[in-house]
C-alpha cells in the first residue's frame, strides 16, 4: 500500500516589502498634515505672545510718561525703562522688571521709536524671518496694530 504524502503549505505569517512601505507612507502623510498643523500653530502663538509683550512694554511706557512727564525718545531707547537717562528726573523705575531689554519670541530686539510714525512711539517685532515688512507669516508685529 502506497502512502501519498500532503504537503501542506506553509504560510509564513508577516507583512511583505510593499505593505511595510505602504504602512510608512501611510504613516509619513500622517505625520506630515499633523505636525504642519502644529508648526502653524506653535507659529500663530508666538505671534500672539509677542503682541501681548508690545501691550506690555507700552504699559510700562505709559507709566515711564505719567512720572517723567514725557516717553523715552528714540535715542534713548527701551533701556530708558531699566536705568535713568541722563538727566532725567522723577524716574522711579525700573519699569521693565526683567532687567534685561525684552526680546521677541524670535530672539530679536523691539524696534523703538518715539515720536512714533504711528502714535506717540511705535514698537515693532520684525516677525520670524527678522527683517521689515513681510507678508503673510513674516509679517511685523506692531504696536498700532493690536
Amino acid at each position: 500500500m502506497m502512502r501519498t504524502r500532503h504537503v501542506f503549505g506553509h504560510r509564513q505569517s508577516g507583512m511583505t516589502m510593499m505593505e511595510l512601505l505602504a504602512v510608512l507612507v501611510i504613516i509619513g502623510v500622517v505625520m506630515g498634515v499633523v505636525g504642519g498643523k502644529f508648526f502653524g500653530q506653535a507659529e500663530e502663538a508666538k505671534r500672539k505672545a509677542a503682541k501681548i509683550e508690545i501691550n506690555q512694554i507700552g504699559q510700562a511706557l505709559d507709566l515711564f510718561k505719567l512720572e517723567v512727564g514725557r516717553y523715552p525718545t528714540t535715542s534713548e531707547g527701551l533701556q530708558a525703562l531699566i536705568t535713568a537717562p541722563a538727566g532725567v528726573t522723577n524716574w522711579n523705575g525700573p519699569y521693565w522688571k526683567n532687567g534685561t531689554l525684552p526680546t521677541d519670541p524670535w530672539k530679536n530686539e523691539y524696534k523703538y521709536a518715539a515720536p512714533g510714525q504711528h502714535g506717540a512711539y511705535d514698537i515693532v517685532s520684525m516677525g520670524p524671518d527678522g527683517k521689515e515688512g513681510g507678508d503673510g507669516a513674516d509679517r511685523d508685529i506692531t504696536s498700532w496694530d493690536q
